[in-house]
């Protein structure tokens, strides 16, 4: 029996941004599918515009899998992840070891590749994802600022400095021409 896809549907169960009070909840699932899509949006950008060499459907298959971890680790929040370098390298074995497991469940067939996927580091595909999964949180500070949550205000002026400082034209291209969408209402984007 492989438990890993078992696993996998429950990213609908890890919610996120458990220290912060939300108007709109948001889980993993939903997450990675906004880093996903994001995530591929700039691929095809960086090869098309930027004459990288990346491969897009790679790019869109990592940000599916970018958060995997969690579903064993569950979401630690970014202030408490990130409060020392002892607690970040702490964090950084629990995640290699839930890495370690979710691939030791993976079905003989796909484990070479979506093995790959989840411990592949470093590379240009990595940091679009990331990219990608800093813009999903602004994404999201932008919406509940939008619904009057001033909890979020200090969260996306932060986010938005760490999205600024990625050099990737791809990233400064997306954040100009798609962001601006995320601030209207539903009868604005009709018009």
């Amino acid at each position: 029996m492989n438990e890993f896809f078992a696993y996998m549907a429950r990213l609908r169960l890890i919610r996120r941004w458990s220290l912060m009070r939300n108007t709109q909840p948001e889980n993993d699932a939903e997450h990675s599918l906004q880093v996903a899509m994001i995530a591929h949006a700039l691929a095809v950008a960086g090869k098309k515009q930027y004459g990288r060499d990346v491969d897009p459907e790679h790019v869109a298959t990592l940000a599916i899998y970018h958060d995997a971890a969690e579903v064993l680790t569950g979401d630690l929040p970014t202030p408490v992840k990130y409060h020392s370098g002892v607690l970040r390298e702490a964090y950084g074995q629990v995640e290699e070891a839930a890495t370690a497991k979710l691939q030791a469940m993976l079905p003989e067939t796909v484990a070479e590749e979506i093995g790959r996927c989840l411990t592949e580091r470093g590379t240009l595909a990595c940091r679009l994802v990331k990219a990608a999964d800093r813009i999903s949180a602004y994404i999201h500070c932008l919406e509940e600022q939008r619904a009057g949550n001033r909890e979020f205000d200090a969260a996306a002026e932060s986010i938005r400095g760490s999205i600024e400082a990625i050099d990737l034209p791809e990233v400064r291209d997306f954040m100009q021409t798609c962001i601006p969408a995320f601030l209207l209402t539903l009868d604005e984007l009709n018009r």
